[in-house]
């Protein structure tokens, strides 16, 4: 359906509660009719004499196309399924922190690219809503009940997060109900919950782990919601990975279908840095920094002895960002083996003829290595099978200690060569300590914008930076996919240059000069091994 308005002010002046944006109106968006034209860069007086075109979108979408290659992947808002919902004032207005800012309030055309690198006749792209306060919030600050609740694994910065949800809503909206789910999902129908204020949770960013404790697993989507609806909850901050972040999407579901005035936001969280859409997550930083100690003492030792070989195992499951970005901020490092890059042991460019090249050069070598990396290798040589955990992820079997038996029998028997091996792993006291500086400052924006974007009524939607400005993004978009290392891009190649390490892509004839198109894409897709 399409209705031609002469202007976008006569459209204002001839219905005054009629908005273009989807924040007042999820159902309407604008488009200018001229094509390939933008309407932001455009004048004031072109803006008035040129004609818009009115799009009715489905309720069952929450995209937009426009001619120009335009596509907004918008969020849910309460009013998608509460259309009388009615809206208050943002008691920001009246702050006085933020009384000197100029633009107190996101603009409801505020939008984020995905992506800033494009040639001059592309499509302009996915934009996401961009996160922030809104002039008009949908609920009012008395009436709110908040709860807060961790799932999964330990991170760097979950402390920081809780301590700045309960500190934003209190002082930003001035509400004083919230209460903390113990325990993680479980926590919902256990009745295991605690009452949480600033004073409470006054100093807990300086410790590590979670406040709130956690669980994997545990996950009952009526329950769940039957608790919501008992206790009278209409604002829900979950904070997880890619599984807890689906849960999330079925909760945000259940409350659509049953009609509840209940916000649902989601806070990623992630040490592996996995989470797709998003730039980093938090704790990632404070994990590579961390992580820079061990691989100091693995050097360390290995350089004291004859012959040394330090291993150092870090976090990544199915990601390397860690193992890479620590590889590459120490310059200590001679090989980094993630979970994208397979490898192989034996026969020319393996990694036991560059151990061997490193220790005549050098006299010792040091590797870092993600835990998800060689974990086919252990299974095959073990006979174990592989096992997954509640959350479905699989348990891990000890590449670590395993890589370091190989290449201590590998040059013990074979090669007639002593190695002294030194295997440090750090995991898992990477993973209990308080976030860094720069972490919590990024769970603190994390935390604001999952307010901003509740009090605003949207639900069903996820926080993070994407190019470095804070979207508001639907769930769906950030589980639907894992992010990954990908070979054939910058960052890994500058990683084989700092350590000379071969690429061990090389065996077989898989690379001629130069590997075309087809074969670039496999090697990013994990399909050759």
């Amino acid at each position: 359906m399409d209705l031609w308005l002469p202007s976008f002010q006569s459209a204002l002046s001839s219905s005054p509660s009629f908005s273009p944006y989807p924040f007042e109106s999820p159902k309407y968006i604008l488009f200018p009719v001229v094509p390939n034209s933008n309407l932001d860069r455009r004048s004031l007086f072109w803006r008035q004499h040129h004609s818009l075109r009115l799009r009715v979108k489905p309720r069952c979408s929450n995209r937009t196309v426009a001619g120009d290659g335009f596509l907004l992947e918008d969020v849910p808002h309460l009013t998608n399924f509460l259309p009388d919902l009615p809206s208050y004032p943002n008691p920001l207005q009246n702050s006085q922190a933020y009384a000197i800012v100029k633009e107190t309030f996101v603009r409801p055309e505020d939008l984020v690219a995905q992506k800033i690198v494009v040639q001059r006749d592309s499509p302009r792209g996915v934009h996401f809503r961009r996160s922030g306060p809104r002039e008009k919030v949908y609920f009012k600050p008395e009436e709110v009940r908040a709860c807060l609740v961790t799932c999964g694994g330990l991170c760097p910065g979950i402390n920081t997060v809780i301590r700045e949800i309960v500190c934003g809503l209190s002082y930003m909206y001035g509400v004083d109900d919230i209460l903390g789910i113990e325990g993680g999902y479980r926590g919902f129908y256990s009745k295991n919950t605690m009452t949480l204020t600033p004073k409470v949770v006054n100093d807990i960013h300086k410790r590590g782990g979670t406040f709130l404790r956690t669980s994997r697993g545990g996950h009952d989507t009526n329950k769940i919601v039957d608790n919501i609806q008992d206790r009278g909850i209409n604002q829900v901050y979950i904070i997880g990975g890619d599984g807890t972040q689906r849960g999330a999407a079925l909760i945000y579901k259940e409350v659509e279908k049953r009609g509840l005035q209940v916000a649902v936001a989601g806070i990623p969280k992630t040490i592996d840095n996995d989470i797709a859409v998003i730039d980093k997550s938090f704790g990632f930083d404070t994990a590579v920094e961390e992580a820079q100690r061990a691989i100091n003492g693995a050097h360390v030792e290995a350089e004291s002895v004859e012959n040394g070989v330090g291993i150092v195992k870090l976090m990544g499951r199915y990601s390397g960002f860690i193992a890479m970005h620590a590889t590459l901020a120490s310059r200590d490092v001679d090989c980094c083996l993630i979970p994208e890059s397979p490898f192989y042991l034996e026969g020319p460019g393996g990694l036991f003829e560059y151990i061997e090249q490193r220790i005549k050069e050098d006299g010792h070598m040091v590797i870092v290595m993600a835990e998800g990396a060689g974990q086919e290798y252990v299974a095959q040589n073990t006979h174990e099978i592989i096992e997954k955990d509640a959350s479905g992820n699989r348990l891990l079997l000890d590449s670590g200690l395993w890589l370091s038996q190989k290449i201590k029998d590998h040059f013990t028997k074979v090669r007639k060569i002593a190695v002294n091996m030194k295997y440090i792993d750090p995991t898992y006291m990477i993973r209990a300590i308080p976030s860094i500086a720069s972490d919590n400052i990024y769970c603190t924006l994390l935390a604001h914008s999952a307010v901003h974007g509740a009090m605003a009524g949207y639900t069903g939607f996820t926080v993070g930076p994407v190019n470095s400005r804070h979207a508001y993004i639907p769930i769906a978009r950030v589980t639907e996919t894992q992010n990954t290392v990908k070979l054939t891009d910058r960052m890994w190649a500058r990683l084989l240059a700092s350590t000379n390490q071969p690429s061990f892509l090389n065996s077989g004839g898989l690379f001629q000069e130069r590997a075309d198109g087809e074969t670039l894409e496999a090697i990013d897709c994990k399909k050759i091994t």
